[in-house]
């Protein structure tokens, strides 16, 4: 008797039950309709996706010193290490420009700003001040100084990624000096550490799909579809401008490792969802060190390169950035010279460079470089207060892709890259996970939900199988 085939809704549901994109892509849409249907009602959401914000905020700093200190550790090298943290900040650089060349070229091409024949005097400035909370970008010596830990606790506290990564750094070099023999329990407790910080993030990614729903009602809700069609252009300019740049990324990564970047887009689908539904790239950044790890990136390489691009290689805010600054030129009638635009690709590779964590960072950024050029009345930057929210979409697809990108350059140009796990990995056809990694693929989990008729209990976890289920297999016999 042929194997009966389960029904449409039961598939539908198992679907459901068991993949993380399905139930974000589908909070994702409910979220949408909400905020159109009852915007007053759907404001009140937010607390759902901060909340699932905050809570992956807690692992990040611990995770990112684990990997870090457990990368040093087992590499033996910290020459290497060094090695690699020049050669990312090498490909940052170069990644940023490419960037800031890209977006002020699609701005000078199209134009998006000409015609409209702004006053500056008639636009509220103040809505400005309250979105950056009246803070400021720190200058070169304040970001140096703010990098270098003065508390070993605090770093953790306040979540500075760039003074864990210092602390970690200094770990991992007081156990490569001091040998496994000195301090033998210290770096297996690390590594136990780590395997625990996966799990809890499995346990906080069940609840992705709640806060998808809370922040894409709150965005929908709070500032409308109307604004889309009022900016229409400037949207379509910068998302276009995002596509080529993610474009030259896939030729990039292909000519330097000959891997596929629209299969690694498919192989992290769920975290680059729940990026888009949060509009924050930190949400997803312990999966998406988890998954590159798996796909043969080695560990001090992923420990050190994602983190730091954190705060170093925020390709998408570079593109908004330079489009913003051309957009308000025009808008207010200033012609910018070839000079002043060199400038501006000059202001902005420093400015840039200080955003990450600073609230209404790309306004502080744009107000510095209409600035620096006197030019630009400052309180022009009010003119994308109604537009920046949607362009959150495209800066956290181009900064994450960017980022991951750079994981897999620099760890091919180090020797730290295993071209044929990753091959394998983003084919589907190896999803074990790498040596030290306790936690499961979450296909595999979702395939073992399936045939055990389950549900896998958390992305990263496998699942359980009913106590009733037989083995299909005899055990292996024991060694004698």
């Amino acid at each position: 008797m042929p194997p009966s085939v389960p029904s449409v809704p039961r598939r539908v549901a198992r679907t459901l039950r068991t993949s993380l994109f399905a139930q974000v892509l589908c909070a994702l849409v409910l979220g949408i309709v909400v905020g159109k249907l009852w915007p007053d009602t759907a404001t009140a959401f937010q607390p759902l996706g901060d909340g699932f914000t905050r809570l992956i905020k807690t692992v990040i700093s611990p995770l990112v010193f684990c990997v870090v200190v457990v990368g040093i550790a087992k590499a033996g090298d910290l020459k290497a290490f060094g090695r690699i943290g020049v050669k990312a900040l090498v490909w940052f650089e170069i990644a940023s420009t490419a960037a800031l060349v890209i977006g002020l070229l699609a701005a000078n091409v199209v134009g998006p700003g000409r015609g409209m024949n702004v006053d500056p005097s008639s636009l509220n400035t103040a809505a400005v001040d309250e979105t950056t909370g009246g803070g400021h970008l720190p200058t070169t010596t304040e970001f140096v100084l703010n990098a270098l830990p003065q508390s070993f606790i605090g770093s953790f506290a306040e979540n500075e990624l760039l003074q864990v990564l210092i602390l970690a750094c200094l770990v991992g070099a007081a156990l490569l000096h001091l040998g496994h023999t000195k301090v033998p329990k210290i770096l297996p407790a690390i590594e136990q550490a780590q395997e625990i910080i996966f799990a809890v993030v499995g346990f906080i990614m069940r609840l992705a799909p709640i806060a998808v729903f809370g922040a894409m009602a709150h965005l929908v809700g709070n500032y409308g579809l109307g604004v889309m069609r009022t900016y229409a252009e400037l949207i379509v300019l910068c998302y276009a401008a995002a596509a080529l740049f993610i474009a030259l990324l896939a030729v990039a990564l292909k000519a330097v490792t000959g891997l596929s970047l629209w299969k690694f887009l498919r192989y992290i689908r769920e975290e680059m969802l729940l990026a888009l539904g949060t509009a924050s790239t930190e949400s997803v950044m312990p999966r998406v060190m988890q998954k590159l790890r798996r796909a043969g990136a080695r560990d001090d390489a992923v420990g050190l390169v994602l983190p730091t691009g954190y705060s170093f290689n925020l390709d998408g805010a570079s593109l908004y950035l330079s489009i913003g600054t051309l957009f308000i030129a025009q808008a207010v009638g200033v012609d910018l010279s070839l000079g002043q635009q060199v400038t501006v690709v000059l202001v902005l590779m420093l400015t840039s460079k200080g955003m990450a964590g600073i609230p209404g960072s790309a306004f502080l950024a744009l107000s510095a470089t209409a600035s620096s050029l006197g030019a630009i009345p400052a309180g022009a930057v009010a003119l994308l207060l109604g537009v920046d929210r949607i362009m959150d979409s495209m800066r956290v697809v181009t900064n994450l892709l960017g980022n991951c990108v750079a994981v897999f350059a620099v760890s091919r140009w180090e020797g730290a890259l295993d071209i044929d796990r990753a091959r394998r990995t983003l084919d589907g056809e190896d999803t074990s996970p790498p040596e030290g990694d306790g936690a499961e693929d979450r296909d595999g989990g979702e395939r073992l939900a399936d045939e055990a008729g389950g549900e896998a209990l958390a992305p990263g976890i496998p699942a359980q199988k009913p106590k009733d289920l037989k083995a299909s297999k005899e055990p292996a016999p024991e060694a004698g």
